[in-house]
């Protein structure tokens, strides 16, 4: 099993993260996030995704007065390495996969809920790792 966070998120905004220990994978148990520290750089990317799409639920939920009281969002990454290269001398692509899983609750109709569904991927974060985004990075000059 790779990294796992949750993201709980309230309608007044007040956001609760959990997640795996990167150091127990096989771990089942998650641990509340006091602290960004407390996140590999997957966990962060995971929980930047997660929060994000709370937020984008919950603030298109108050605008077209949909009764949204929570959202959990679940978040695993798992990346074999011998599939992503088998007999290789040098890595310079894997194959990455984030699967979320997104729970509402509240007074929702089955209209409600599918309409959260499809504003769910209209979250900033997952249009970047959707869609690509080119990285130009150098060494900075003395």
């Amino acid at each position: 099993m790779g990294e796992r966070v949750i993201v709980r998120q309230d309608r007044n905004f007040i956001t609760q993260v959990r997640a795996s220990d990167p150091h127990e994978p096989e771990s089942e148990e998650l641990q509340h996030v006091d602290h960004i520290h407390q996140l590999t750089p997957y966990g962060m990317l995971m929980t930047s995704l997660g929060s994000c799409t709370a937020i984008v639920l919950h603030t298109y939920a108050q605008y077209h007065d949909i009764d949204l009281v929570q959202v959990a969002i679940e978040l695993e990454y798992e990346r074999v390495f011998a599939e992503d290269c088998a007999d290789c001398e040098e890595i310079d692509e894997y194959e990455e996969h984030i699967k979320q899983e997104v729970s509402v609750s509240g007074d929702l109709t089955d209209r409600d809920r599918h309409r959260l569904d499809a504003i769910s991927r209209h979250c900033s974060i997952h249009k970047i790792l959707t869609h690509g985004l080119e990285v130009d990075s150098h060494m900075a000059e003395e």
